[in-house]
């Protein structure tokens, strides 16, 4: 069961003591949420499994959000959607720990905030772009060229360009 408080932290001290192959699920849907102090996603949506294995508890859970990026060309924003999946081992011991070092909290509360927000960051593109065929700014005079045209024509900066006077 999730609190308003902390949207995030899950119960799942009851699957410590349950048999192997005992699993909750949980869903999750909300219109904010902020992960950490620098990333807000909007329309956030998801469902997680929790398993009891030998080993500890396995998250399994597919997300979807949105959030707002600045385009590397025009730098105007843009909403993009962020899909991520996460398949994580919470070890009940150290000698059963992956390589992501989580381990099952004596109260049984995880806490999925920082492990959403790192997987959520992957799915960043490295280059945003609102659109592929996305003009950017004038390199003379800064207007956004998907908006207008200024008439500025850039010169060529190929290496070949100096070639070009011999044709004449």
């Amino acid at each position: 069961m999730t609190t308003l408080r902390y949207p995030l932290r899950l119960n799942v001290g009851f699957l410590i003591s349950s048999s192997i192959g005992s699993f909750r699920d949980f869903d999750f849907e909300y219109q904010t949420i902020q992960l950490g102090d620098d990333l807000t996603l909007q329309g956030f949506m998801g469902t997680s499994r929790f398993s009891r294995t030998p080993q500890g508890l396995v998250l399994q859970g597919d997300f979807k959000a949105e959030t707002e990026l600045e385009c590397v060309r025009c730098l105007e924003l843009f909403t993009h959607t962020l899909k991520w999946t996460v398949t994580e081992l919470y070890a009940f011991e150290k000698k059963n720990i992956t390589e992501s070092g989580l381990l099952v909290p004596d109260d049984g509360q995880i806490y999925l905030e920082p492990l959403l927000r790192e997987f959520a960051l992957l799915e960043f593109p490295i280059s945003p772009l609102h659109s592929p065929d996305c003009k950017g700014l004038c390199p003379v005079c800064g207007e956004n060229l998907n908006k207008t045209d200024c008439g500025h024509r850039p010169e060529a900066d190929s290496p070949f360009s100096a070639l070009k006077d011999l044709l004449k």
